[in-house]
């Protein structure tokens, strides 16, 4: 599907299978980035450039903020896992020999 988009005043074209509305909202994004920056009087180039490294340091930071959240469930879900097991009677429990086999 194609979505018209505008930064810095030029119009694009982009065909993705993302949702139109996904792309207009990153458009917007990156178009205030560069609005931000080119107050400092930069030529488009110096803009474009330091928006992406605006943004990919953003997600850098996102990206790793998350993992670690992740690693945090990841060990939460194991001592729940370990709890449970305990706490299963006996006949209950899995099968040893099944966990083995996994």
């Amino acid at each position: 599907m194609a979505t018209q988009i505008t930064i810095r005043g030029r119009q694009y074209t982009l065909r993705s299978d993302e949702p139109s509305e996904d792309i207009e909202a990153v458009a917007a994004y990156v178009d205030a980035k560069m609005a931000d920056i080119a107050r400092s009087s930069f030529d488009e180039y110096t803009v474009a450039l330091l928006a992406c490294l605006n943004v990919a340091s953003e997600f850098h930071r996102f990206r790793k903020e998350l993992g670690g959240k992740l690693d945090d469930l990841d060990k939460e879900a194991g001592a729940i896992g370990a709890i449970l097991e305990a706490a299963l009677p006996e006949e209950m429990a899995p099968d040893e020999d099944a966990k083995d086999a996994e």
